[in-house]
């Protein structure tokens, strides 16, 4: 492989716990801070389609924060983002379909990456080099490789990076991580994440003309060229592994992030995963029933559920972790957590309290506009990330590992140190994709 520039040792050196209790509010150096604290913060926010529309509104809505300007490549997702602004937002953001534009602008402070997946490093790696921080939704990156490149321009630019795994920053869920540490229920030793869902089936695509409203040559980006399907833009490039990075990633994220953090882990010594796509015979190319185990040295064990299609809950949940002990057991979601004794007697029981505002409608809601106001509150005060990059690339490691354990049928043995995988040269062929000419990204 390539020198990228990163020390591997740089991979493990953060703990896994970051923002528990009182620590959140403990400071980063001061060369993370572009701002003084009475300045506003100005962003940009590329991928506008569901996601990055809401964290636009969440961003206008925070405090010494600004959005100045909203990209898409997609001019009728563009102007409906732009009406979705006008109500929380007095001054018009600058509407555009290329995000690089907004990079060249010396105004903006920050990128906001909600766009397809296979743009997540390169636009963010874009981002640290023209000088801006950088909010990335999840998964940080396309493979195990872009995290690598994450950390190692994260490192070089000294820019703030933060992921969107908004349960970091929501108050239960910090409160469950400290009863945790405190011996609540005893040594923790698995953690057992899952995704619940129905999604129905994508077909098979046609080829078809390109839509007037979409620039898809720029959409694409730095994936190789494909020609247009009709089944792929807007949401169903998930289910493609040329953009998207399957459940595993999409949701997964979430839960495997609270898992990990939960047991204080960072690199598996082993995985394995089982499954398959059993629902649909269509053009969807993961599993949409996954059951992945991540084992790591000190006896502990993670387990992701992934049920794409089929809504059975687990805990009454649809989503959510669980947390085995010796002393007992805690169970948790965006809306709260549970204690249990070990025979299964609830101790204490705390539901998620929401912000009470009109346009903040769930726990989840609530969590984004904390986790949001905590990255703020980094460029501007230094105050310490409670998902910072090192942290993300750590909990998406683990997804794209799942994913390369059930492409190749296999139990990977993992390097703790380094977190590559070793003796199995095939399954490191999915270490690192391949890109279109022109767009490989470099540090």
């Amino acid at each position: 492989m390539a020198n990228d520039g990163i020390d591997r040792r740089d991979f493990l050196k953060t703990a896994s716990a970051t923002g528990i209790g009182l620590a959140a509010a403990t400071r980063l150096s001061p060369l993370f801070a572009g701002q003084s604290a009475g300045e506003t913060v100005h962003v940009a926010v590329m991928g506008l389609n569901g996601r990055g529309t809401v964290l636009a509104r969440t961003f206008a809505r925070t405090a010494n924060t600004e959005v100045a300007y909203l990209c898409d490549v997609d001019s009728d997702v563009l102007a409906k983002a732009v009406g979705a602004l006008q109500p929380v937002q007095s001054h018009s953001a600058k509407a555009i379909g290329d995000f690089r534009r907004a990079l060249d602008d010396r105004d903006v402070d920050a990128l906001v990456i909600a766009a397809p997946d296979h743009w997540h490093a390169p636009a963010a790696i874009l981002a640290m080099k023209a000088g801006k921080h950088v909010y990335v939704e999840k998964p940080c990156g396309h493979d195990a490789h872009e995290g690598e490149l994450l950390l190692a321009a994260q490192k070089k630019y000294r820019r703030v990076v933060q992921m969107g795994t908004q349960q970091r920053s929501a108050p239960q869920s910090i409160e469950a991580m400290q009863a945790i540490q405190d011996g609540a229920i005893g040594r923790p030793y698995l953690a057992r994440g899952w995704y619940a869902n129905t999604r129905t089936g994508i077909g098979r695509g046609k080829a078809a003309p390109v839509p007037a409203n979409l620039d898809y040559e720029l959409w694409q980006g730095p994936a190789p060229r494909t020609a247009y399907r009709d089944n792929v833009v807007h949401y169903n490039w998930h289910w493609f592994r040329t953009w998207g990075t399957g459940e595993i990633c999409n949701n997964g994220t979430h839960e495997i992030d609270v898992c990990r953090w939960a047991l204080g882990v960072d690199v598996p010594v082993r995985v394995s995963s089982a499954g398959g796509r059993y629902h649909f015979d269509d053009d969807w190319q993961f599993p949409d029933t996954q059951e992945a185990v991540f084992e790591f040295d000190g006896g502990k064990t993670i387990i992701w559920q992934g049920q794409s299609c089929n809504g059975l809950q687990t805990f009454g949940r649809g989503r959510g972790t669980a947390i085995l002990g010796t002393g007992g057991s805690i169970v948790l979601d965006r809306d709260g957590y549970s204690i249990y004794d070990l025979k299964n007697k609830p101790i204490k029981q705390v539901a998620a309290q929401q912000a009470g505002n009109a346009l903040d409608t769930s726990a989840d809601d609530t969590a984004t506009g904390l986790h949001i106001a905590n990255f703020v509150d980094a460029i501007r005060t230094g105050t310490r990330l409670h998902a910072p990059i090192d942290e993300g690339v750590k909990s998406v490691h683990l997804c794209h590992l799942g994913n390369i354990a059930q492409q190749t049928g296999r139990k990977l043995r993992v390097d703790p140190a380094s977190g590559r995988i070793v003796g199995d040269a095939e399954a490191m062929k999915s270490w690192q994709r391949e890109y279109a000419p022109g767009w490989v990204p470099t540090v």
